[in-house]
């Protein structure tokens, strides 16, 4: 009985998680696809547009250590629910915000969506917990994010749809359904009924996190999820301000995000299949070859083909970069070891990705369009070099 019993159990779990994905994942589309325009219509100094979403950036990442302790203290589940619980409230505040037009306010609404955003990131590694079979971690990951394919259609519709739905405040009605998505993902994570913390009688002594952080295996794994995660937050961030600074229209940078987004996830089906195919190292290789012909890409022009074309390749190989990178982080710790690991990775990744936006608007507004895609393209180079002197390993 319990042979059967527990894949329906883990089926449950993976399906739940799928739907908060689905739900908490739309989020983020419509903070990065409005946060620039709202700091440019709130804010008079236009190097100032995009600290909104920087401060998204940074909630997220100074939200990846508390969020890990609670998960490792309460639980996943009582975490979660904390955190769609302030993902309610951002949303609220980031409203309130736009309708009194106050900068500070709606900043601090998006700086509260990073905790929620941080427990939304993650639901990946829940995804290893709900399984017993550890040869199947790269694909329950891949799965949970095929619910960032609801998230790619749900984000990006909520802000055409609700964008003028408060004439007098735009955009705050986008905020407002934030609030609601959240608030719907509550009753699904309350259902999550995923395997509480070890003890340390089960799972081992654990080593210090320091020395874990110098083996060659996480910094090649961290590496690489931080230039696939950090460089297309960075891109993504400026290609709506950059679009619509070209003469393009907001929806049409609102769709160009849905494309991005759609890009991140759609390939979620069968990145798990490649990665037990040809291994995870080539496959995040791969990703951020994908990265670079982005920016290529994004140099030949500015027309409505060259930003959402490399909007969609950009988003291609962020999948397979990023879950390839996941994939590798699973088998730098132990057992005892991985909330602190997995933590400390997101850390690292999050906090990059929050600095680097805190320059965005600066570099985009003094080096241009082209200039954020010709910058890029060295970062992504190490990182290659940095996989292919590992390419021997496993």
């Amino acid at each position: 009985m319990k042979n059967t019993e527990q894949p329906a159990s883990e089926r449950r779990n993976l399906g739940l998680l799928v739907a908060a994905q689905s739900l908490g994942g739309a989020s983020p589309p419509i903070i990065i696809s409005l946060g620039g325009l709202v700091g440019q219509q709130l804010s008079s100094n236009p190097t100032a547009s995009t600290l909104p979403v920087s401060i998204y950036q940074l909630g997220l990442a100074l939200s990846t250590l508390p969020a890990a302790w609670l998960m490792n203290r309460l639980g996943r589940r009582a975490a979660y629910v904390l955190g769609a619980l302030l993902g309610v409230f951002s949303g609220l505040i980031a409203a309130h915000g736009i309708a009194s037009s106050s900068f500070m306010t709606f900043c601090l609404g998006l700086a509260l969506a990073g905790f929620y955003a941080a427990c939304v990131q993650s639901y990946r590694f829940a995804a290893t917990d709900a399984i017993s079979d550890a040869g199947q971690q790269a694909r329950a990951i891949s799965l949970v994010m095929v619910g960032g394919l609801m998230a790619a259609i749900i984000g990006p519709q909520v802000v055409i749809w609700t964008r003028d739905a408060l004439p007098a405040t735009p955009f705050a009605g986008s905020f407002y359904s934030q609030a609601i998505l959240a608030l719907l993902a509550l009753p699904i994570l309350w259902r999550l009924k995923l395997p509480p913390p070890q003890p340390k009688s089960v799972t081992g002594e654990a080593r210090p996190l320091l020395e874990i952080a110098r083996t060659p295996q996480f910094v090649v794994a961290a590496s690489a999820g931080v230039v696939s995660y950090g460089l297309m937050a960075f891109l993504m961030t400026a290609a709506p301000m950059a679009m619509v600074g070209c003469g393009h229209s907001v929806g049409e940078a609102a769709l160009g995000i849905q494309w991005h987004v759609l890009a991140m996830f759609g390939p979620s089906f069968f990145t798990g299949r490649l990665i037990a195919r040809f291994g995870k190292r080539t496959i995040t290789a791969l990703g951020l070859v994908l990265i670079a012909a982005s920016g290529a890409l994004a140099l030949l022009g500015l027309e409505i083909f060259h930003f959402w074309g490399a909007l969609i390749l950009l988003g291609v190989g962020w999948n397979f970069g990023f879950i390839g990178a996941t994939a590798m982080l699973t088998d730098c710790y132990r057992p005892a070891e991985r909330a602190k690991v997995q933590a400390f990775n997101d850390f690292l990744v999050f906090g990059t990705v929050a600095l680097a936006s805190f320059g965005s608007g600066q570099l985009l507004h003094s080096a241009g369009w082209d200039g954020i895609n010709t910058w890029m393209l060295p970062m992504v180079g190490v990182v290659l070099l940095m996989l292919g002197m590992k390419r021997s390993a496993p």
